[in-house]
């Protein structure tokens, strides 16, 4: 019987924590910020959401299944995009992976892998030749990876990144844009809450406000 008082206490805590975690009407400047200078999209009447990230970073790592549950569920109400941002020499063989697979279309079977080589078998992906065997490894075709990771096009998504990362102020990730205008991220969107909030929390809160973002924008579109 204690044990099971202990657990429905637990449950009761976590559930209290996650009620604490869900910002029920999100501030401008509190859960979320506005961007002084709206953001061209092009997602042809859509509401855009960009995810800025990096393959490294464990953060991004544990909000991803999160993320990408939350994208499945918008499914066409949202055009959704990734950002991996720069962050210096020893990212960069990263950054081009993820453009690369874009390239591939590969995004979709690949972009967890990426994830779990890095964060659960705990290779390192930080140079080329680090990216090409694990690439090879993955069953994906040398030749064709080849051609892509020289290709003008994901040299041109390198320099690209780098531009909306200035655009849209970006200085931490993941980092989530929604309509061009509206930034926001699993630290920012628990920034209000009354009690500490675990990562997964955080998560769960930032997809909350993302909804109401959403909304938002969809609201301003008409």
């Amino acid at each position: 019987m204690r044990l099971i008082r202990t657990l429905l206490c637990a449950a009761a805590i976590g559930l209290s924590a996650a009620v604490a975690a869900a910002p029920a009407d999100p501030k401008n400047g509190v859960e979320y910020l506005t961007l002084p200078e709206a953001q061209n999209t092009d997602a042809a009447g859509k509401v855009e959401v960009t995810e800025f990230f990096a393959y490294y970073c464990p953060h991004c790592q544990r909000f991803e299944p999160l993320l990408a549950e939350w994208v499945r569920k918008q499914g066409n109400n949202i055009v959704f995009k990734r950002v991996h941002v720069p962050a210096g020499p020893s990212v960069m063989a990263q950054q081009r992976l993820f453009y690369t697979l874009e390239a591939l279309g590969l995004v979709g079977t690949h972009h967890q892998k990426v994830f779990d080589a890095m964060h659960v078998e705990r290779v390192r992906l930080g140079s080329d030749e680090q990216v090409l065997a694990w690439a090879a490894k993955a069953g994906i075709d040398q030749a064709k990876f080849t051609e892509a990771w020289n290709s003008f096009g994901v040299q041109a998504k390198l320099r690209r990144a780098s531009a909306m990362m200035g655009a849209y102020r970006v200085d931490s990730w993941p980092m989530v844009a929604v309509g061009g205008r509206y930034m926001t991220s699993p630290s920012q969107a628990g920034e209000a809450s009354t009690a500490p909030l675990t990562e997964q929390q955080q998560g769960q809160a930032a997809l909350q406000v993302m909804d109401f973002l959403v909304a938002k924008a969809k609201a301003e579109k008409k």
